[in-house]
């Protein structure tokens, strides 16, 4: 089996990934939750575009649920993320915020972020 041997720093490149921007409004998305310490605690996510796919594709692997959690906990601070996680929270209510969530960053049910639109 031929051996690959890594193209020169003086060469052309195909792909400039680091010039690549968004094409879509990447603004965060809020919402309020009773906390222990706040009725109205105000957390912030970043744009589902914006996470480490990475973070999400191992999330993932536990299914939809691990999917969900994977990406509020990439989406947060971790000062959010610790207040968060160690809030009770009722499955229906997960659900409803991740819905939420995607529909503001543009996502529909079953779609990928990584979608075309042929």
């Amino acid at each position: 089996m031929p051996t690959r041997t890594a193209t020169p720093d003086d060469q052309p490149f195909e792909f400039n990934l680091n010039a690549v921007k968004s094409e879509v409004d990447l603004a965060p998305f809020r919402f309020i939750w009773k906390t222990d310490d706040d009725p109205n605690r105000r957390f912030v996510m970043k744009h589902l575009q914006e996470l480490n796919v990475w973070k999400l594709v191992e999330a993932a692997d536990g299914g939809d649920m691990s999917a969900m959690i994977g990406a509020f906990q990439a989406a947060m601070s971790k000062d959010d993320w610790k207040v968060f996680y160690g809030t009770e929270l009722p499955q229906y209510k997960l659900k409803a915020l991740f819905d939420a969530y995607r529909e503001h960053c543009g996502a529909t049910e079953g779609e990928s972020q990584a979608s075309s639109d042929s």
